[in-house]
């Protein structure tokens, strides 16, 4: 079983694929969420926590779902079934490979309208629709725009439609092909975004805002803040990357594969944070509006500012091609399902799957305007889905994963497929087995209270 190819194809090389579980790793949350979140809770001192939390919980997790996937050669729910039956252990463990395949669903339904949003502000940087513009009417606009269903569903569908003809083009001829042009692609107009905030009067203090080592601010809180993030942040618990493993060469090692992912991911986000601030600074404006940063004051900043429209565009672009290879990332697993179990060809795999997201992203664009009133447990669609993926799908498949290499998988197998030192394995073991099932229990529970 060991060396068998997935029957989807495998990639070129073992950079194509940290390029592209990067590339689902870094996604619209990475480019605002996580330098917003270093700022306020201490800066560099939270960055040395978060660290340390990827080190001990998101890289061991990754770890263990590229080996799972590349061991069997299989989607998440036959890798899990196949591995169970190799180790003489149930087969039910094959129900964390549907929590994360749903996740993923739910994701995306959500996700596209977003990233709806984000094609929808290239258009208006483009054109220059937010020159000049105060806050109050970048919030207007802003505002006009979720309320505008026609708008939000044409973009929806657009974005969707972009999507799925990368995976129905298959792993090489689509998802390698889509990595070999949008991370580069991604890397560069960051590198020229934090140039251009280099140039501004801002940069020093969104250096200080990011790096400043204030321990004061270092609370539980925000250790638990690092804990989640570390997790999320990774496309851990939604069978992403135990596809993506599916493909990984043979040869390559686990460990240094996912460390070099996990470096990537990290130094993405804190260059974006540099990137961000400090244009934010420059103009005056509070770094900590969480979402409306990317919506309401970054496009202010950009209109005001020398050679803004040109880089204002830049930056969605940039956020654009993120939003795009996160949600690549979150079809992959269930087409392979539909592929491998039902014997579907890949193109109509990807319809099938791509017109179910659509659909249930209707009630999330509905959220915002006509569909308001309609609420599920006190939220409307788009929170709900929000909710259930992040605060209970993603950490209990987490959790689950890690309960399941950590004492049902047969060790002689992990061992095999991670390919490290007998002390770097220990050091897996002793994480996979007690301290990341630990952590993401705590922000399992810490999340739902």
């Amino acid at each position: 079983m060991q060396n068998k190819m997935s029957i989807q194809g495998s990639w070129a090389s073992r950079w194509i694929f940290i390029l592209a579980a990067t590339g689902s790793a870094v996604g619209l949350g990475n480019i605002w969420k996580f330098p917003y979140i270093t700022g306020e809770n201490g800066g560099g001192a939270f960055v040395l926590v978060y660290l340390v939390c990827i080190l001990f919980v998101g890289i061991p997790i990754m770890m263990t779902e590229v080996f799972i996937g590349r061991r069997a050669r299989r989607n998440p729910i036959g890798a899990l079934e196949s591995l169970s039956e190799e180790s003489n252990t149930s087969t039910a463990w094959k129900g964390i490979g549907l929590i994360g395949m749903l996740a993923g669903v739910f994701i995306f339904s959500f996700y596209s309208v977003v990233a709806g949003w984000v094609l929808q502000y290239i258009q208006t940087m483009a054109t220059g629709g937010l020159n000049g513009a105060t806050s109050e009417q970048a919030g207007a606009y802003f505002n006009g725009l979720l309320a505008d269903p026609q708008t939000l569903l044409i973009w929806h569908s657009i974005f969707t439609v972009m999507v799925i003809v990368v995976v129905a083009a298959g792993v090489n001829k689509g998802l390698e092909r889509a990595t070999r042009i949008m991370m580069p692609a991604l890397f560069v107009l960051l590198l020229v975004l934090l140039g251009y905030a280099m140039s501004t009067d801002g940069f020093a203090a969104g250096w200080n805002f990011m790096f400043e080592f204030d321990f004061s601010k270092l609370s539980w809180d925000a250790v638990l803040v690092a804990l989640g993030h570390s997790f999320f942040t990774l496309s851990l618990g939604m069978g992403t990357i135990m596809a993506y493993g599916a493909y990984m060469p043979k040869k390559a090692s686990v460990g240094g594969t996912v460390l070099a992912i996990g470096a990537l991911d990290t130094i993405v986000a804190l260059i974006a944070g540099l990137a961000i601030f400090p244009i934010i600074f420059s103009n005056g404006m509070d770094p900590a509006a969480g979402p409306g940063l990317m919506f309401i004051s970054l496009p202010v900043a950009f209109g005001q500012m020398a050679f803004g429209q040109f880089f204002g565009l830049l930056f969605f672009i940039l956020i654009g091609i993120a939003a795009w290879t996160s949600a690549i990332s979150l079809m992959e697993p269930t087409v392979a399902f539909l592929v491998e179990k039902f014997g579907m060809k890949r193109l109509n795999a990807t319809v099938l799957l791509g017109i179910v997201c659509w659909a249930m992203g209707i009630t999330c664009v509905g959220s915002f305007n006509f569909m308001s009133d309609y609420t599920l447990f006190g939220k409307n669609a788009f929170d709900f889905l929000d909710f259930i993926t992040a605060n209970i799908m993603m950490p209990l498949g987490g959790i689950l994963i890690a309960l399941f290499a950590g004492w049902a998988v047969k060790e002689q197998f992990a061992k095999e497929e991670i390919g490290v030192s007998d002390i770097a394995f220990s050091a897996w073991k002793i994480s996979i087995r007690f301290v990341a099932p630990v952590a993401v229990t705590i922000v399992f529970v810490y999340n739902l209270l």
